[in-house]
């Protein structure tokens, strides 16, 4: 397997090399135009930008959730315009840790490529590093792009009503401790969790820089968390499908690979009120 992880110094090293494919994933849940003004501003050179709320999403039905994925084959399509094919290199950053690159690159690992990785530490550490920035959007040329994308790495929600009780199936909720006891809820309109969830805060796998933590630290506590059951049998849920991928990239990178995304997550269980919550929905 490749690098999940890309350093600053390598991914400077292969700036203009055809075969890499550089995108900005960077965006605000609570301010949607963030990420392509930031862009605007000044990105990596060469990177091409990645909205999470269009490119890296699909259409909404007020019953999939606030990030329904896209149809593999308009995904599919948005990288080979941006040029990508079967043998790129594709990186992505971002400038919260992680979370929204790793939405891309788990969704270009569904659809079937295999070279793709994550900045380590993002747009901070590139700047705090003193490398360039450009303001101009790079020419796009298409690129021959085949493949499928693989329906057993998504749960539905079907799936995970199916298995909430099974002993060997572990249900990873990547929110903030206060969400998951749903003592809080920001962005969805009820506070909780899916029943017999675990609970893993995304940013647990981070530096105060926003690098990640070291893979042996990670395989450790993820593995207490999920206990004797394998890596195949993790899922990954969050409030949209977004967090969800940085976990999981997490698990990848420290050597437990398999892992599943229930990519509906709690804004998608929300939308039936037939489906169990903790705490219990009143009325």
């Amino acid at each position: 397997m490749k690098s999940l992880l890309v350093s600053t110094g390598e991914l400077q090293h292969h700036l203009g090399d055809p075969l890499w494919v550089i995108f900005d994933c960077r965006h605000d849940l609570t301010d949607f135009q963030r990420g392509a003004k930031l862009y605007r501003e000044g990105h990596i050179p060469g990177a091409h930008f990645a909205a999470v709320e269009t490119d890296l999403s699909g259409q909404k039905t007020g019953a999939n959730g606030r990030h329904p994925l896209p149809l593999p084959a308009v995904f599919m399509d948005f990288l080979a315009r941006h040029g990508v094919a079967n043998d790129s290199t594709v990186v992505a950053y971002d400038d919260s840790g992680g979370l929204y690159a790793a939405r891309l690159w788990w969704m270009a690992r569904w659809v079937g490529l295999t070279d793709v990785a994550v900045l380590d530490g993002g747009m901070p550490k590139w700047v705090s590093e003193g490398r360039d920035r450009s303001t101009e959007t790079p020419p796009s040329e298409r690129a021959p792009l085949s493949g499928h994308a693989d329906p057993a790495a998504v749960w539905t929600a079907a799936d995970v009503l199916r298995h909430l009780h099974d002993p060997e199936i572990a249900l990873v909720d990547a929110r903030t401790v206060e969400r998951f006891r749903g003592e809080v809820e920001p962005i969805d309109p009820f506070a909780g969790r899916i029943p017999g969830a675990l609970n893993r805060f995304y940013k647990n796998n981070l530096n105060p820089d926003l690098t990640f933590r070291p893979a042996s630290d990670l395989e450790r506590e993820f593995t207490a968390l999920i206990g004797n059951r394998a890596p195949e049998d993790v899922v990954h849920y969050c409030g949209s499908g977004i967090t969800a991928c940085a976990n999981l990239f997490a698990m990848e990178y420290a050597g437990l690979h398999g892992s599943q995304l229930y990519n509906g997550s709690w804004s998608e269980w929300l939308a039936d009120p037939s489906r169990p919550t903790i705490p219990a929905r009143q009325g």
